[in-house]
């Protein structure tokens, strides 16, 4: 530190520097936070989900890696940012295989059949009645 009346020395400034250059960020930490949010957020949808929830989790290691090593900081942005990436990836996967189930039964195979071949806004509307039965009982 130097003051008005005395001039500073190359000592004070090689310590200014040297505080300045040593704290570096992480990027891979905040990326994969924002990744992770948007994840959890759209979990809905397979991209939202599963693309951005892996893209998370891939990041979220990274950077705590980089923190482990001293390298960078927010080990702990890193963590989470992982976690919320493997919620979303999880999330969805159990939405896809939930939709997967429904558009395999029987049930909705008999809907879609009965659907085809109704040829009015009333047949359809009896598919549908038929099928909100045959799904509750």
């Amino acid at each position: 530190m130097s003051f008005p009346e005395h001039p500073g020395t190359p000592q004070d400034s090689a310590q200014a520097h040297q505080g300045a250059g040593a704290r570096h960020g992480n990027g891979m930490a905040i990326a994969a936070l924002v990744l992770g949010i948007l994840a959890v957020l759209l979990f809905w949808t397979v991209i939202g989900g599963v693309v951005l929830g892996l893209l998370a989790l891939i990041f979220g290691i990274i950077g705590a890696r980089r923190a482990r090593g001293g390298r960078a900081p927010h080990r702990g942005m890193s963590i989470v940012a992982a976690v919320l990436g493997a919620l979303g990836v999880i999330a969805s996967v159990v939405i896809i295989a939930i939709g997967a189930s429904i558009l395999n039964s029987d049930e909705f195979k008999d809907f879609d059949d009965c659907v085809r071949h109704a040829d009015s806004q009333s047949e359809r509307d009896a598919c549908a009645d038929d099928f909100n039965e045959d799904v509750n009982n």
